[in-house]
């Protein structure tokens, strides 16, 4: 039986339904990372403390103002330094999954990325966000949202960080392009629509269509979605449904998942809403 080290644990996972993408799920206090090399690009974002790694000839320092990536076949190494501990997590992303970023994004070829450390806190906080939305229960998890997330923290990391080249293709600036897919979510709101069903409906990249959404509506699509199905939950809510079948005909996975939306928008539970207009 494998001896566990209680100084050093570490969880890592192949992400369903996205092939090509790995996560690692770490916490150090004694680890050391021998040279070594991935065959995909690796992005790093730290939770807690920091750690020293190196990587083209220089020492650079991992913390939680620190967006670390390293290039596919790009030489690297870490050891604890500057801190006890090191929490982080750490994405994957190798052939399928490029060549799918690729497509969601425009572009014909991968980037190259000139430095190892951005310090960029939205976009820290997005790709934390997006590692997030993959771990934990599977049954609480939420497909349109976690594709929003994994289009929009690539694309912005190849949009701002990568080395110039070939651009990444911008949305147009005309809000009649969200026209077709506007109608397309009020119409289907109820259904398991995802990211690239709606971009296909305004004839974008799914890249562009979170730009173009976040530019003339301010909400994303899944934010957008959202909102329409709770619409939805309250008429039929108010209609004196049973809280399992609102939740169901408005295209929500189940109950709870109504639920912790409806708290989130609302502040308070769906039953709460009922019994304040029963009251």
């Amino acid at each position: 039986m494998a001896k566990l080290d209680p100084l050093n644990t570490s969880r890592y996972w192949h992400v369903p339904g996205m092939p090509g993408m790995d996560m690692l799920h770490a916490d150090f206090t004694t680890h050391e990372y021998a040279p070594h090399v991935h065959h995909s690009y690796v992005i790093a974002v730290t939770e807690a403390g920091g750690a020293e790694f190196k990587s083209r000839g220089r020492t650079g320092m991992a913390h939680q103002q620190a967006l670390l990536v390293f290039n596919p076949a790009e030489p690297h190494s870490g050891r604890m330094g500057g801190s006890a501990r090191w929490r982080y997590r750490s994405i994957y992303l190798a052939d399928p999954g490029i060549r799918h970023l690729m497509a969601t994004l425009g572009i014909d070829q991968p980037r190259y990325f000139g430095s190892n450390v951005f310090a960029d806190q939205d976009l820290i906080a997005s790709f934390l966000d997006l590692h997030r939305a993959f771990d934990g229960n599977s049954a609480e998890w939420d497909p349109l949202r976690q594709q929003e997330l994994f289009v929009h923290s690539f694309g912005t990391l190849f949009q701002s960080h990568a080395q110039p080249g070939q651009r990444v293709l911008q949305a147009p600036t005309d809000a009649r392009v969200l026209a077709p897919v506007l109608e397309l979510l009020r119409d289907a709101f109820s259904e398991r629509l995802s990211l690239e069903q709606m971009a296909t409906a305004a004839r974008l990249t799914p890249f562009q269509l979170i730009g173009a959404f976040n530019r003339t509506i301010g909400l994303t699509p899944h934010t957008y979605l959202t909102q329409l199905r709770l619409r939805a939950a309250i008429a039929h809510l108010t209609a004196g449904r049973p809280l399992i079948e609102a939740a169901v005909a408005s295209g929500f996975y189940d109950q709870s998942a109504l639920t912790r939306h409806f708290k989130r928008t609302f502040g308070m539970t769906p039953l709460q809403y009922v019994r304040a207009r029963t009251c």
